[in-house]
C-alpha cells in the first residue's frame, strides 16, 4: 500500500490493485475513508473518521489533488 502523504495524523494511500475513478484511501487511528479525486472531490465512504478528521482529509485532497492524480498515473497507467 503505497503511502502518498502523512499529515495531521492522516495517512493517504493507494492499494496495489486500484481501479478508476481516481481516488485515495485515508486512515487515522484505525478508521478508514475513501475519497474520489475525479471528476470532483467526493467522500465515497467513511468508516469512523471524526468530522474534523474527515474535513482535514477533504481539505488535504483539495490541496494535493494534482500530486495525488500524478502519482495515480505513475502507478496505474
Amino acid at each position: 500500500m503505497p503511502t502518498l502523504l502523512t499529515i495531521f495524523g492522516l495517512r493517504f494511500f493507494f492499494y496495489l490493485d486500484e481501479h478508476e475513478p481516481i481516488h485515495v484511501h485515508v486512515t487515522c487511528n484505525g478508521k478508514l475513508a475513501k475519497i474520489e479525486l475525479e471528476p470532483q472531490i467526493r467522500i465515497v465512504y467513511n468508516h469512523g473518521l471524526k468530522e474534523q478528521e474527515l474535513k482535514k482529509a477533504v481539505d488535504t485532497c483539495k490541496t494535493y489533488k494534482e500530486d495525488f492524480i500524478c502519482e495515480w498515473h505513475k502507478r496505474f497507467d
